[in-house]
């Protein structure tokens, strides 16, 4: 997956349940990447929050940190 493409979906993601309390949303955040991510796109994204994550939102990047 193009890596731009990638952190759009992340972010919006993120961006969707950000009215939530940060726990939530994290929360919320991890188990939809969860849910709907294929191995594939979670390889990639551990792959690029672990080269910096530029560009993520913050609730993206710690949703990452638990789906490990």
């Amino acid at each position: 997956m193009d890596v731009h493409n990638m952190v759009h979906m992340a972010n919006q993601i993120a961006l969707n349940f950000a009215a939530y309390s940060r726990e939530e949303a994290i929360e919320h955040t991890t188990k939809h990447l969860k849910d709907f991510w294929v191995p594939r796109m979670l390889r990639q994204f551990h792959a690029y929050v672990a080269q910096g994550g530029v560009g993520l939102h913050e609730i993206a990047k710690e949703a990452e940190k638990r789906l490990k």
